[in-house]
């Protein structure tokens, strides 16, 4: 088996991933950012898989500031009703998880779907910034 030098161990991801809520917060602020960037450059598949990464780090930001034991999942509907259990307030988000999580699933897998609507790109975004700033209120 190969040895790694010590600078390629810099550059490898290990097998866990933070547990701070802040450094989750950090992550998911950079996927809104390239999701606005997106979409304004009318690259809407791209900005929808953003959009959607960074509602699920801002969530399991939130949910880890809770004690919540992090999960591998992508379901945003499942860390909306983990949420639910700190602040019952974010059942108003159910649509935006229900179609981001849908914005995921195709932009990874080939399913025959039509390309986002700019239109309810931007009104996930805003939905979404609406979401942030909610879940950022509590961990201020």
């Amino acid at each position: 088996m190969r040895k790694f030098s010590k600078k390629e161990k810099l550059f490898m991801p290990n097998d866990r991933e933070s547990l701070f809520a802040d450094d989750w917060f950090k992550k998911g602020k950079k996927d809104l950012e390239r999701a606005k960037l997106r979409a304004q450059e009318n690259d809407l598949e791209d900005a929808a898989f953003h959009l959607q990464q960074a509602i699920e780090k801002y969530r399991k930001g939130y949910l880890l500031s809770k004690g919540w034991a992090l999960q591998k999942i992508h379901d945003l509907e499942f860390l909306l009703d983990e949420a639910l259990k700190y602040n019952p307030g974010l059942e108003r988000f159910r649509l935006l998880c229900q179609g981001a999580t849908g914005y995921y699933l195709a932009e990874r897998y080939p399913f025959p779907i039509a390309e986002p609507k700019p239109e309810a790109i931007m009104e996930n975004l805003a939905d979404a910034e609406a979401l942030i700033e909610m879940l950022l209120e509590e961990n201020i």
